[in-house]
């Protein structure tokens, strides 16, 4: 059962012996396989954490609180959580904000200012990305558009 949901999906210890326990299958049993699969290199929770911050970074421009609750809700140790977000560069976290603005922005143009940085700013925020964030890479958007910024207020709550 392990090998089959393994050729599907990378999958982490915590995924696999709660697809066991569904199972039925006897915990000393799935202790065993777990153990000589984890022995023989078949499940590794760190690599399987790397490899989703940067994935899930890269394809859909999560940030790093996002990617953390993706992994914890996976069952990934908080500590191997944290060595996999310390991988993301705060300057790459920066730059992937401002990309998924540039891409939006041109979409909403006929918006009011306003609304423009409650559709941008909110759109990050479900990324993962903080509210201060949000709002500073929004205003320098619409800033390098040429409009004027002078009406939004100086901070965005969270």
């Amino acid at each position: 059962m392990c090998l089959r949901l393994l050729t599907l999906a990378p999958r982490t210890r915590a995924q696999l012996a709660e697809a066991l326990r569904r199972k039925d299958v006897p915990e000393a049993a799935a202790e065993a396989v777990l153990s000589r699969f984890s022995d023989v290199g078949l499940i590794d929770d760190e690599a399987f954490a790397q490899a989703w911050v940067s994935s899930r970074h890269a394809g859909r421009g999560l940030a790093r609180r996002a990617l953390a609750a993706e992994l914890r809700k996976r069952g990934v140790e908080e500590d191997t959580v944290r060595e996999a977000i310390d991988q993301l560069d705060p300057d790459q976290e920066l730059e992937t904000a401002r990309r998924l603005v540039a891409r939006k922005l041109p979409g909403t143009r006929n918006l009011e200012p306003a609304a423009r940085v409650r559709r941008l700013a909110g759109m990050l925020a479900r990324k993962g990305y903080s509210g201060g964030l949000a709002y500073r890479v929004v205003r320098e958007a619409l800033e390098s558009e040429g409009q004027s910024t002078d009406d939004l207020p100086e901070t965005f709550d969270e």
